[in-house]
């Protein structure tokens, strides 16, 4: 089902609030942390598609377990099922689950001792897995990876009789998302460390109880931060429960979006959006090494801007639900944008001069970010989102938050 998305500007209303649901990126990890210490309680966790398949994956007690086209789950439940004891799991996901790359966690996990089968495809999805329990030890890994593949290796070391030294080679891709790993490990008293790029993980039998509440999603935040950056001054936007001191690397949005006149405030368990004034420079440039997720809300903030855009770091997003440079290239054309894409790349020509067409259908490629990203542009034009069913990934009940915060211009 498509939506179309008549002009529209945000409501005037001085405490204009939002509560957005639990991060995606923590509960997945907490889940699979619950699997192993059950007297962990987590609150607040994310209502997502991707959390769904998450907590099916590791409860429904099948043998064949599919996960859709949830990539973190392929990954974590990989590791899960290869380290416990007695499992026999068929691991599948969708066509697309299965063009994408698990070679480089499996190869890991076989050098740790894990029976892993590929059942199709070699280095990809669908996967044999017999569970068994691994020593650990000493491993070396690529750190320019997915940090999925790593962070699934740290999730489950504390099972492993010998722990895990994890060193990983080079420079690091997302490491925030890394450290929010380590933090939430740390969190449950797992005692594992970070020096000179080796993580250190020892066995932990038991965790004290304890309970977690999951903070809202930032990758989430950042689609009502372009939504604030792309009105007028004076604009201003309350998410509730966010916090200064966070876990989750796209906390950095709050930073980012400063160079678009977006002010954040902190006050204590909610934020305060406020569009301030107008660019600084009618060029934005910035290495999302570590935060890709949030490069299709940047790149489409900019378009609606009018500004040149250059971002780097983004060699990841080859190999997520779509193509994300190519999915961006495609729907931005369309638009009128003069695109340029590299492997890691991508430059976006400033719009002053051009005139941009309403109306247009944009195709979101089954990747509910191309849904999300691309919303917030009805501030300026009226478009149409294709599939807008897509966005239940990670933010099911977005276009109800959204609708509740615009009005028709």
């Amino acid at each position: 089902m498509d939506i179309r998305l008549k002009k529209k500007r945000l409501k005037n209303d001085n405490n204009l609030t939002l509560t957005i649901g639990g991060s995606k990126s923590e509960t997945n990890r907490l889940l699979l942390l619950q699997s192993l210490y059950p007297t962990l309680q987590i609150e607040n966790a994310s209502p997502s598609k991707d959390s769904e398949a998450m907590y099916k994956g590791l409860y429904c007690g099948e043998s064949t377990i599919d996960i859709g086209d949830a990539g973190t789950a392929m990954r974590f439940l990989t590791a899960y099922f290869a380290a416990c004891q007695d499992k026999d799991i068929f691991l599948t996901g969708s066509a697309r689950m299965q063009e994408r790359p698990i070679g480089i966690l499996v190869d890991a996990l076989r050098q740790l001792g894990a029976d892993i089968y590929y059942s199709k495809a070699e280095g990809f999805p669908p996967l044999h897995i017999r569970g068994k329990q691994l020593r650990g030890g000493l491993l070396s890994i690529k750190a320019n990876v997915s940090s999925q593949y790593i962070s699934a290796l740290l999730l489950v070391a504390p099972s492993f009789t010998d722990g895990l030294i994890l060193q990983l080679e080079g420079e690091i891709t997302s490491f925030p998302y890394l450290r929010m790993t380590l933090s939430l490990l740390n969190e449950l008293g797992i005692e594992g460390t970070y020096e000179e790029n080796t993580f250190t993980i020892p066995y932990t039998m038991a965790i004290a109880p304890q309970r977690i509440v999951v903070e809202p999603d930032w990758s989430s935040a950042s689609y009502f931060y372009s939504m604030v950056a792309l009105s007028p001054i004076g604009t201003s936007l309350y998410l509730e429960h966010y916090k200064e001191r966070s876990l989750q690397g796209d906390r950095i949005v709050a930073d980012i979006y400063q160079a678009f006149g977006v002010r954040t405030i902190f006050w204590g368990d909610k934020i305060q959006l406020i569009k301030e004034r107008d660019l600084l420079s009618p060029i934005f440039s910035y290495n999302l090494r570590d935060c890709p997720d949030i490069a299709q809300t940047i790149a489409v903030t900019c378009f609606g801007l009018g500004i040149e855009c250059f971002l780097s770091g983004l060699h990841t997003l080859n190999i997520k639900e779509t193509n994300r440079l190519e999915a961006l290239k495609n729907e931005l054309t369309k638009l009128n944008a003069e695109v340029h894409i590299s492997e890691e790349e991508i430059w976006i020509g400033s719009t002053v001069t051009r005139k941009i067409p309403r109306n247009v259908s944009i195709n979101t490629y089954g990747d509910h970010r191309m849904a999300m990203a691309f919303a917030p542009l009805s501030l300026k034009i009226s478009l149409i989102i294709n599939d807008m069913e897509v966005v239940s990934k990670s933010f099911p009940d977005f276009w109800e938050q959204f609708e509740s915060i615009t009005e028709n211009d």
